[in-house]
């Protein structure tokens, strides 16, 4: 099966998983979600897989620093949705998936416990 890493070309920890995937040779396909954004109900079905809106949104991010305090209070998944569809960047990143597992971030330790190397 394919692992699929979503996240941002630039991003340091994207660009380690990918070179980690390709070191141990395991098949992957990158997507840019800023290039190529991630359908509303993919966002919620992460969401739940992971745990909630907080597995997913980087708090720590400096675009959450920035945002209107209004904005940082969504009580939906609509607006949970919107404000990631506005803000790409607030995603954690990489979000890898793999069939129906859902995971987001980078270690070496995780990434091999995850696919055996």
């Amino acid at each position: 099966m394919t692992v699929t890493l979503y996240g941002l070309p630039t991003c340091d920890t994207c660009k380690k998983a990918r070179n980690w995937l390709t070191r141990f040779d395991v098949a992957h396909e990158f997507i840019d979600y800023r290039a190529d954004p991630v359908p509303a109900p993919t966002l919620i079905v992460w969401a739940g897989k992971l745990g909630g809106w907080e597995k997913l949104v980087n708090k720590a991010s400096t675009t959450w620093r920035t945002l209107l305090p209004q904005r940082k209070d969504p009580r939906s998944d609509p607006e949970w949705t919107l404000l990631l569809k506005e803000y790409p960047a607030l995603i954690k990143r990489p979000v890898v998936v793999e069939g129906d597992d859902v995971t987001v971030g980078f270690t070496d330790n995780a990434f091999k416990k995850r696919f055996g190397k």
